[in-house]
């Protein structure tokens, strides 16, 4: 079973996720952040899923950030970003709005409450989504969580994805998130519905 890491190398980890070895340096310039990305890049694909992006300023807390900092947070049906927020906190969190059920969505505030696989069905999801966001593709999303501190069972974000995610993969296909095609696995541009 994969399971996905925290977002950093925070001391609050939730159940069933993976903590970085000890000793990890997470290299926090390494990664890109969501103001390097093209103007409106990011709010043209939180906008494909009909899903609501607010833009905090740099000097303000970001709301509904489970892990603080300039990690992004969510409300209710909206992503909450900073200048400085790494991409890949973006789609995580995003991908988190896109699997919740209806019901949870509309009551999100700042933890997720997923499950383990629905945890790594958002690993997934959020890779995939980083190759529809102009500026971002999924070799960088997979670099970035890496540089970041991800820890899968079988190891880096790469292995993972190539090898261990049956358990995602199917997951997102039964709430129709992602579509099954001959080159592999596609969004379908579609928030999970009812519970």
């Amino acid at each position: 079973m994969a399971q996905c890491p925290p977002m950093s190398a925070s001391p609050s980890i939730k159940p069933g996720f993976t903590a970085p070895p000890d000793g990890l340096v997470v290299d926090e310039a390494a990664v890109l952040r969501v103001a390097d990305l093209p103007h409106g890049a990011l709010d043209a694909l939180v906008k494909r899923f009909g899903l609501s992006l607010e833009w905090i300023a740099a000097d303000e807390p970001i709301p509904g950030s489970f892990w603080g900092d300039d990690e992004a947070g969510l409300i209710g049906e909206t992503l909450y970003v900073r200048p400085d927020t790494a991409v890949h906190s973006a789609l995580h969190e995003f991908a988190h709005l896109v699997c919740m059920d209806a019901d949870r969505r509309a009551a999100a505030h700042t933890d997720a409450g997923s499950d383990d696989i629905e945890e790594e069905a958002v690993c997934f999801l959020q890779i995939l989504m980083a190759d529809h966001l102009e500026g971002f593709d999924r070799e960088r999303a997979l670099a970035d969580m890496q540089a970041w501190g991800y820890v899968f069972r079988v190891g880096s974000p790469a292995d993972w994805f190539r090898d261990d995610a049956d358990r995602a993969i199917d997951w997102l296909a039964r709430y129709q998130l992602i579509r099954l095609t001959d080159t592999g696995p596609t969004p379908t541009f579609h928030v999970r519905g009812p519970a």
